[in-house]
């Protein structure tokens, strides 16, 4: 079975994840209407998280505002209700009628329309844990309190994870080892044993763990089965980013659904699905 949710191979399924709240490569990044069309259907979807002026939280990738949105500057020296008068920009630069989201808006948006029990949000917190203090945490954990279990905290820094999570009760975590020169290291040395059991020290409780899908294809002609050893570990691995559905995006995929991959990040959840059948 296939669709923009999931993929079933050999009795084993594999989550799309919507890259940005993407369903199809054409969609606008982060707007409100596909994300909560995504959670009531039961699909993994991710958005990105940056601090802003008023110690909360943007539901935006960059920390300028030009390439997304219709507003200029910082995100961090730019106040929350500024922000929300914003206009996100469609793929070609444009601006379009859905506004900028703070954290509480989208939270908001999964209170009063609720979500199917396997839908999933992954929030990317884009920033690291200098950027933290006592307000946004505090901020943070009161606008996920009430929906928390719908989420899934992930980062790039493992301390910032656990500083936020830490009085967020039901909100899942996940972790994203490729970063701070870690995959540099990787290739240099090809130490994968390493590389995994460094991972599950730095972020003990995560149970799902962010993988650049070169890594994993990279361990693969090595032969080291890298989802296997997280796998032993306790944790599901999410493959990223397939930005199309061609031919080498295709290829791709076959493969990581070969590997016994738990999720796969894509620009284009409803394109694969077609190709796939």
């Amino acid at each position: 079975m296939t669709d923009a949710i999931s993929v079933t191979r050999d009795g084993y399924r594999t989550f799309f994840k919507w890259h940005r709240g993407r369903r199809m490569a054409s969609d606008p990044v982060f707007t409100g209407r596909r994300i909560i069309e995504g959670m009531k259907l039961g699909a993994s979807v991710e958005v990105d998280l940056v601090i802003h002026a008023d110690d909360g939280m943007a539901v935006l990738h960059n920390l300028l505002l030009e390439r997304e949105t219709t507003g200029s500057g910082l995100v961090r020296e730019t106040p929350a209700e500024v922000l929300r008068g914003l206009h996100l920009r469609d793929n070609d630069g444009q601006q379009i009628e859905d506004k900028v989201m703070l954290l509480e808006d989208l939270a908001a948006l999964i209170a009063r329309d609720g979500a199917h029990p396997e839908g999933l949000l992954q929030l990317d917190y884009k920033e690291d844990a200098a950027a933290l203090n006592p307000r946004v945490i505090a901020n943070f954990a009161e606008a996920l309190g009430p929906v928390a279990r719908h989420f899934i905290l992930s980062s790039g820094d493992a301390e910032s994870v656990a500083q936020l999570s830490e009085n967020v009760p039901g909100l899942r975590i996940g972790y994203d080892p490729c970063h701070k020169g870690a995959l540099e290291r990787l290739m240099a040395t090809r130490d994968y044993a390493g590389f995994v059991a460094d991972a599950v020290a730095a972020s003990p409780k995560s149970e799902l763990d962010y993988l650049e899908y070169r890594l994993v294809l990279e361990a693969d002609r090595d032969g080291f089965d890298i989802i296997g050893a997280f796998h032993r570990a306790g944790k599901r691995i999410d493959a990223y980013t397939v930005k199309r559905a061609d031919d080498e995006g295709l290829a791709v995929v076959r493969r990581l659904l070969e590997l016994r991959v738990d999720q796969i990040t894509t620009d284009d959840p409803e394109g694969l699905a077609a190709r796939l059948g």
